[in-house]
């Protein structure tokens, strides 16, 4: 009597989770095609190449497209190193006890703080108590904050992933800590490292309240020349063509932008993907 009951309510669950998928998807899909279709007249190289202007017909978002691609750059130089090596020294090194999980419970608390939290952070120890003043230094040192509880979790787990057997083996062959985790560990771990680092890099191409916190500009004419130079990325130049001009010709710009921001944000996946299944293979 239970069974055809049971079949079909299993039905009912698989169809409302179908649903719950394939609406979502559908949803972005329409999305993406609208953007698209808006971004298509404005999609060439002089508007890459270009500079803003009050023309929106000749308006560029070279300066942007450089500034987001210096301030990514800079970010992972500062925040990768200190994420991997406090993964490593939490995972491998840190003794068990009340201190220890009290670090693990703030730094999982610290990646669910919102991002502008994180900006005034940015605004009243990097660009005032440090002196870097609104630059693209100031903005990476935020950004860096920012990602640095995500890149920690994802390394602790993809340590977390390597068998305890491959170091007692290593210590079994006169290995020392270090040459065990440098020679054994981290070459395991690799692939969701970079992963779980890329991944968190790419949250941060897309933000834009603590860069505007920071003070980053929304109209710049010129490329950043050094750390200490102003800077402006492309969600803040797309926030500007969107808010501050009704036009129809800085939506389209907008549009444009925007496919642009997508197509980096996939490559960035890309490069997780690729460089996760390179490495796996190399341990296999």
């Amino acid at each position: 009597m239970h069974g055809p009951k049971k079949r079909t309510g299993e039905k009912v669950f698989i169809g409302i989770c179908l649903i719950a998928l394939v609406f979502p998807l559908a949803m972005l899909a329409i999305l993406i095609g609208d953007v698209v279709a808006d971004a298509w007249p404005r999609l060439s190289l002089s508007f890459l190449s270009g500079f803003p202007s009050r023309d929106a017909t000749i308006a560029g978002i070279y300066p942007a497209l450089v500034g987001s691609l210096l301030l990514i750059a800079l970010t992972a130089v500062i925040a990768l190193p200190v994420g991997v090596g406090a993964a490593i020294y939490l995972e491998e090194y840190s003794r068990r006890g009340r201190l220890a999980n009290l670090v693990e419970v703030n730094i999982a608390n610290l990646a669910g703080v919102p991002s502008i939290i994180y900006g005034l952070l940015g605004l009243e120890l990097f660009v005032r108590v440090v002196g870097l003043g609104n630059s693209i230094a100031a903005g990476a040192c935020t950004m860096a904050l920012l990602i640095l509880p995500i890149i920690i979790m994802a390394s602790r787990e993809a340590l977390r992933t390597v068998p305890g057997d491959l170091r007692e083996g290593a210590f079994a062959l006169g290995a020392t800590k270090w040459q065990t985790i440098r020679q054994v560990v981290l070459p395991m771990a690799l692939p969701g490292i970079l992963t779980g680092s890329i991944l968190s890099v790419s949250r941060a191409i897309g933000e834009t309240a603590p860069l505007i916190v920071v003070g980053a500009v929304a109209f710049i004419t010129f490329l950043p020349d050094s750390l200490s130079s102003e800077f402006t990325v492309l969600p803040i130049q797309i926030f500007n063509w969107i808010s501050n001009s009704p036009d129809k010709d800085f939506r389209a710009n907008a549009a444009a932008a925007i496919v642009v921001l997508l197509v980096v944000l996939m490559a960035l996946n890309l490069a997780a993907i690729l460089l996760r299944n390179k490495y796996q293979s190399r341990t296999h």
